[in-house]
């Protein structure tokens, strides 16, 4: 189960330039596109005709044909008008709060009653000239909790990311996980290393020396329902580390933004802020092309281990130290789901009339 009174990446807005996109989001089959004024709206796909996805139409005059038919449904999900017939007693279609921010479109597939843009994280880098972002997106066979496991225990990247980003000093250094209300961080600081192959590149990118030990950080971010950002860095050694002057460092803010489609299948949209050189475009293209490859090798890992775990439902699982982020950020989605569940209080009708 996942939360749906909450905020999730739905699509690029490059995504709907020119045609609708249909798209899964927490079970809900929704279809989004540029309405009046090129406003993003939201509804479900489905035609209320024949069932026709209205994904496959297209938008005329800020409305959304269906290719099928020819129906005309508006951003609310009423039916304006169809070829040849009254529409006046047409089942209007549920639509969805939808959000254009931050190089994003956000949807909150819930209580629409409760959807309040102000919630949607606030993303600095995403407003600033300073920074220069660069992303994509993947399709994951998997349960959205293990890539927040994932993301939250970065030990893996020993092996999985032997050739890239990982070192045997991520074994060795102890992470530190706490939790401040409903965002778990799970810390990593590694001294007088050499960095990884991944790092060296970026080192220089910024025009540093990358044949020199450097210390490296790791800051995972948890915040619900399924946002991890994670502060990752290198600096030369004995300048400071993870406060180092940006003179000396390399550092970025690796974006994670999971979307669950099914319980057992994801949106990924994935990317790397950077506050270095933030004009050279052919470096974004270099450290995307990069991120492209190492989350790539993520993917394989967690369709097999969710293969695994559908096969053997009964097997329990282990929690070591190294588990405490994902933990942690799993107690917080059990229970922003329980409060979802829980009955609606019953009315106390007091002696006398009334109720409390």
């Amino acid at each position: 189960m996942f939360p749906t009174n909450a905020w999730y990446v739905a699509c690029t807005p490059d995504e709907i330039d020119g045609k609708p996109l249909g798209r899964m989001i927490c079970g809900e089959r929704i279809v989004f596109y540029r309405g009046e004024g090129g406003r993003v709206a939201a509804v479900e796909d489905f035609c209320p005709h024949r069932g026709a996805p209205l994904s496959l139409g297209y938008v005329e005059n800020g409305q959304l044909v269906c290719g099928y038919h020819g129906l005309v449904m508006g951003c609310d999900g009423q039916t304006v008008s169809m070829p040849g017939q009254r529409v006046r007693g047409f089942p209007c279609n549920r639509s969805f709060p939808v959000v254009e921010r931050y190089g994003f479109i956000w949807v909150w597939p819930g209580d629409p009653a409760q959807a309040n843009p102000s919630t949607i994280h606030h993303l600095e880098w995403a407003e600033s000239s300073e920074w220069a972002y660069g992303g994509g997106l993947y399709h994951i066979n998997c349960d959205y909790r293990l890539m927040i496991d994932n993301l939250m225990d970065l030990t893996h990247e020993t092996y999985v990311h032997a050739s890239s980003i990982g070192q045997k000093e991520i074994d060795e250094a102890a992470p530190r996980t706490t939790v401040e209300d409903d965002c778990v961080v799970t810390a990593r600081h590694m001294e007088n290393i050499m960095a990884p192959p991944f790092w060296r590149m970026a080192l220089r990118g910024n025009n540093l020396a990358d044949d020199v030990p450097v210390d490296r950080w790791q800051i995972c971010r948890f915040t619900p329902p399924s946002h991890v950002l994670i502060e990752v860095g290198v600096a030369h050694a004995g300048k400071g580390g993870y406060h180092a002057d940006p003179q000396y460092k390399a550092s970025s803010i690796v974006v994670d933004f999971i979307t669950p489609e099914t319980e057992t299948s994801i949106w990924y949209f994935w990317g790397m802020a950077r506050n270095f050189k933030p004009d050279d475009t052919a470096l974004t293209d270099s450290i995307r092309e990069g991120q492209g490859k190492i989350f790539a090798e993520d993917l394989d890992m967690l369709e097999r281990q969710q293969q695994n775990l559908l096969a053997y439902p009964e097997r329990n699982l282990l929690k070591l130290n190294i588990d405490a982020g994902g933990v942690q950020s799993r107690r917080i989605i059990d229970r922003l789901i329980a409060a979802e569940c829980a009955p609606a209080a019953e009315p106390v009708t007091l002696i006398g009339g009334g109720a409390a």
